[in-house]
């Protein structure tokens, strides 16, 4: 037998083709079918099944531990990093498995060093390894070669760090004639980076094998095109991972003896196995892009169970809400309180109605204060006993990255701002759910609120709008209870801005005239607001005038207030989230009214609303004059646009003597109104995004003609 130095130093007669093919269909350019029929004639598996994944587990722990540090070896040292105390094998571990195959490995493991160490053919070698192993699986064929490798290598690096200060270690090491690492460090180095990255690469193919193996068969099937396409490269995944394993052997054995004479030698071994583990790494390339493919198909499949079951869920009855309140908050069984950050078991929500906030993380400012006013509401308790509990559950992109540190900021700052419960994680709510919400309950974009009774059935996909109508005394936030408090409702001022400013609503008891007035003009503000304080003293009447502004305009709302202010035309209201909350009310109230299927032909509180909503949609100002005793049939309310409220208050003296007539000063400027009317009108209703379907024909609250439809799209950095 040639010496290992005559093997190194003989010229080979040809060198390996790189491979720079990187198209998935490389297995076929690079292993002819003769090869092919070759492997797969070595594979007559018996159905036995063999746990690998705890093998490979300590495969890699070897080849972790095993391996110094290639900066360790060039400044001279063969210390290795190893920081971890982990016991090996892991806990839990199995001792069977090995028990039963340990004979196998080790006779692997000397086929491979006595077929390597004498220089012999690699694919011969990796053949009679394939035809050992041929009761196996290809996944265990990989691992078991690989583990026989494994022990070969660890024991080759256990002498070779210890025999600078092990005497046993140095025996061995002088009897095998291995050369000093150190010494011969800078002659060694591609070849030890070029075994470096083919056992990397080695290590990468084989999981992915072992990982194929475990796809779930419940979530993928057999016939799946990433499934076919992965088992039809098996055979050679098999081939050239093994035959890499022989590769690496073989320059193991090499060092046995060295001397280092001839370095030519060395290089063209390191670069026979920089060119496997370029092949090698395409197949890992391969493997993991069909892999991903699988796990995708799977996860899919896994989503639309997880979907179904939870449609099945909500169609079954419960003695309670935690199986609801589980699937929906899954996979952690936390809550947080926002503003204290406090930690809860979602226990607490046991048997308890519950208010599921659903929004994204652009939920508005205003939003959150207004609810955080109804949450602590002191009529939400009741017998000691809260009648509701609210739950953020924000929606999020989950393919966004967790780390994205300003959204997870963002999440943070919205949670300290609410003073109910929360998700603990919203990337961690289950893609079902999100489909559930937004194909069922149909989120888009807006915030709703999803009543849940304390058995976790649904009572109302959104009752957002009963909120900010009624507050707390909507609960349970039904239908029916819906329909018993429209019952109680008159159109008036206590409707219009019940629960923003009760103080206007008192100053009207006392019998003043309320004027509330809107729109973003200022000159037409600053001669309405002249003309009704000259026909209040005229008319010897107490009016207050108070700015409402408009809604989605906060910037130009505040510049108006401001000039108000300081001009003193009229009262307002300096926070503009009363503003914001005037107008979502009463797109809330429309909202309400056309759930419950009314219309402006058969429902009078419907068509004022819509009047109010059209006033907010023209570019002009309005007003709305309320006088007598609130929230009775006694309350008299006259309305009208810009141009003829103004022209009302103008020519007072036209008609101020009708007040008598009309026993007070509402009812004759509602007749005033209504005599300035003219037929022609332009109105606009704009409906920003309701959720829910908004009716297909809708009429004009002013002349009931059907209203024509437009699409709006807008932009507002307002």
């Amino acid at each position: 037998m040639a010496s290992i130095t005559q093997r190194l130093a003989a010229p080979r007669k040809t060198r390996p083709t790189v491979l720079k093919d990187h198209d998935r269909r490389m297995f076929a350019l690079s292993d002819d079918n003769a090869l092919m029929k070759q492997i797969q004639a070595t594979h007559a598996p018996d159905g036995r099944e063999v746990d690998v994944k705890p093998i490979l587990h300590i495969i890699g722990d070897i080849f972790r531990r095993a391996t110094p540090s290639l900066d360790g070896v060039l400044n001279g040292t063969l210390e290795h990093v190893d920081t971890e105390n982990k016991t090996v094998p892991a806990p839990g571990f199995d001792d069977d498995i090995l028990e039963s195959l340990a004979y196998l490995i080790y006779k692997i493991s000397c086929e491979i060093s006595c077929k390597c160490s004498g220089g012999g053919d690699a694919h011969a070698t990796t053949m009679a390894l394939l035809n050992t192993l041929t009761s196996f699986s290809w996944d265990s064929k990989v691992v078991l070669s690989l583990a026989a490798f494994a022990v070969n290598y660890g024991e080759f690096w256990l002498v070779a760090q210890l025999c600078t200060r092990n005497p046993l270690a140095k025996a061995v090491a002088f009897l095998k004639q291995l050369p000093n690492i150190i010494e011969y460090s800078n002659s060694l180095k591609p070849q030890f980076e070029a075994l470096d990255k083919l056992i990397k690469a080695i290590m990468h193919v084989t999981t992915c094998v072992v990982e194929f193996t475990e796809l779930p068969s419940r979530f993928i099937s057999d016939d799946t095109p990433a499934v076919m396409a992965v088992t039809a490269h098996l055979p050679a995944a098999t081939y050239w991972t093994i035959r890499s394993i022989v590769a690496c052997a073989t320059q193991i054995s090499s060092l046995i003896g060295l001397r280092l004479e001839n370095s030519t030698a060395l290089t063209t071994e390191a670069w026979e196995l920089s060119s496997l583990a370029h092949k090698v790494s395409n197949i890992h390339e391969h493997l993991k892009s069909q892999l991903a493919l699988c796990y995708q198909h799977i996860e899919e499949k896994r989503h639309l169970e997880y979907f179904h079951n939870l449609v099945r869920l909500f169609e079954t009855l419960h003695l309670d809400n935690l199986k609801i309140l589980r699937a929906l908050l899954h996979p952690k069984e936390e809550l947080v309180i926002g503003s204290s950050m406090k930690m809860v078991n979602i226990e607490v929500l046991q048997r308890k109605q519950v208010l599921l906030l659903i929004s994204d993380l652009d939920i508005p400012h205003d939003e959150i204060t207004i609810l955080g006013h109804l949450y602590q509401d002191p009529l939400r308790k009741t017998d000691h006993q809260m009648q509701y509990e609210v739950v953020w559950l924000p929606v999020v992109d989950r393919l966004s990255p967790h780390a994205n540190q300003e959204k997870v900021k963002k999440f943070q700052e919205l949670q300290t701002k609410m003073p109910w419960y929360t998700v603990t994680d919203p990337w961690t709510i289950e893609p079902a759910v999100i489909k559930y919400i937004k194909e069922v309950w149909r989120f888009n974009k807006r915030s709703i609120l999803v009543s849940l009774d304390p058995q976790g059935r649904v009572v109302s996909i959104n009752a957002l709008h009963m909120m900010w109508i009624w507050g707390s005394l909507a609960v349970p936030f039904s239908i029916e209870k819906e329909e018993a408090l429209w019952k109680t409702e008159i159109w008036g001022l206590t409707l219009l801005i019940d629960g923003i400013d009760p103080k206007v609503i008192e100053l009207m008891a006392k019998g003043n005239i309320i004027c509330l007035y809107g729109g973003e003009d200022i000159e037409w503000i600053r001669k309405f607001t002249s003309s009704a304080k000259k026909v209040a003293k005229a008319a010897n009447i107490t009016l207050d005038l108070l700015y409402v502004g408009k809604s989605n305009a906060k910037e130009r709302v505040q510049k108006t207030n401001l000039i108000i202010n300081k001009e003193e035309l009229s009262q307002i209201w300096p926070d503009l989230t009363f503003i914001w909350f005037f107008w979502t009310r009463l797109e809330s109230m429309l909202y309400s009214k056309m759930q419950n299927g009314k219309t402006v032909e058969n429902d009078p509180i419907m068509a004022e609303v819509m009047t109010m909503l059209s006033f907010d949609g023209s570019e002009k100002g309005w007003a709305v004059v309320c006088g007598g005793l609130p929230g009775t049939p006694e309350e008299i309310i006259a309305r009208g646009n810009g141009e003829i409220a103004l022209k009302a208050m103008e020519d007072f003296e036209n008609w101020k003597d009708d007040i008598a007539e009309h026993n007070g000063f509402v009812p004759a400027f509602k007749e005033r109104l209504r005599k300035l009317h003219t037929p022609q009108h332009c109105n606009r209703l704009i409906l920003p995004g309701i959720t829910g379907e908004i009716p297909e024909r809708i009429v004009c609250a002013e002349c009931r003609r059907p209203m024509e439809k437009y699409f709006m799209y807008r932009c507002c950095t307002d």
